[in-house]
């Protein structure tokens, strides 16, 4: 399948995973407050392992010399200026006092995420199918818990539930935007450094947000819980680095434009051909003799 088609896809069920966010209007609290943080510990681990054993290793393969490292940290450094500048941090319990104001610095906050988000996992797609799943699945690992907290802020922050959905699907639809501008100018740019950059996001946000909002719980035993959860992310994300390697270059993005085969499939056969003759040209010479 074309690699236009994995963009629009995934960026389309992407944004609909939004719309999980409705499930926290049936869930008992009890209920939601027991699954929601080991739920954030295993997003942090699959952000960290998609970026430590997928991303930075394609990315390395694709760039020069400190190239990947330098995307890597300016991919970490543009969330950290996105979370000083418009004072926004993941948060994963809708029932903190939040008033509307913050919903809608959480909305705007949350659409450039998306954006970004978009554009990095496009990047992975654009390298390689398999990458770009890969990416696509530790990004989506992240979005569920973090879309059931911002509705649930959205809805505790006096949003109506309809427009509350709503604006989160639309907040959503950004990451589709992202992918479908990545694939855009694909053709006039070379976009490899957005996979090193989408792993310095998924650093920032496993470990500036996520891990920190987990060692707030104090109990030993919903500790345990959690790291076991990390580390199944981890794991998961392992286990397919291991299992599934990753064949870069299996994208659209390197393939020269009007490249032509022919030249190679045929140069064995007019080595031989010349070979031919040669051999020709002795048989020639003996019987003259």
């Amino acid at each position: 399948m074309d690699v236009f088609w994995w963009i629009l896809g995934g960026g389309i069920v992407m944004s609909c995973i939004a719309l999980v966010g409705s499930i926290t209007l049936i869930l008992p609290k009890r209920y939601f407050d027991s699954i929601i943080l080991p739920l954030v510990a295993m997003s942090a681990g699959s952000l960290l392992a998609g970026a430590l054993f997928h991303l930075m290793p394609a990315a390395v393969e694709e760039m020069p010399g400190l190239s990947p490292w330098v995307w890597c940290m300016v991919g970490f450094g543009s969330f950290f200026a996105l979370e000083q500048f418009l004072h926004w941090h993941h948060c994963h319990k809708p029932t903190h006092d939040h008033r509307a104001p913050l919903g809608w610095l959480i909305l705007i906050a949350d659409g450039v995420h998306n954006f970004i988000g978009g554009l990095a996992v496009a990047g992975a797609f654009l390298v390689d199918i398999r990458l770009g799943m890969v990416a696509w699945l530790a990004a989506a690992a992240h979005e569920i818990p973090q879309e059931l907290g911002d509705f649930g802020i959205l809805i505790h922050g006096g949003f109506p539930k309809k427009q509350a959905l709503i604006f989160n699907l639309l907040s959503g639809l950004t990451f589709l935007v992202g992918g479908l501008v990545a694939w855009g100018v694909s053709s006039q740019i070379d976009v490899s450094f957005l996979i090193p950059l989408g792993a310095g996001n998924f650093i920032y946000i496993a470990a500036a947000d996520l891990i920190p909002e987990i060692n707030r719980e104090g109990r030993a035993r919903r500790a345990v819980v959690h790291f076991l959860s990390f580390t199944a992310g981890v794991v998961l994300l392992w286990a397919i680095a291991a299992f599934i390697p990753h064949s870069h270059g299996s994208g659209e993005l390197h393939e020269p434009l009007g490249h032509d085969h022919s030249a190679h499939d045929h140069a064995p056969a007019l080595e031989n051909d010349h070979e031919g003759h040669d051999h020709e040209g002795h048989d020639h010479e003996g019987h003259q003799h």
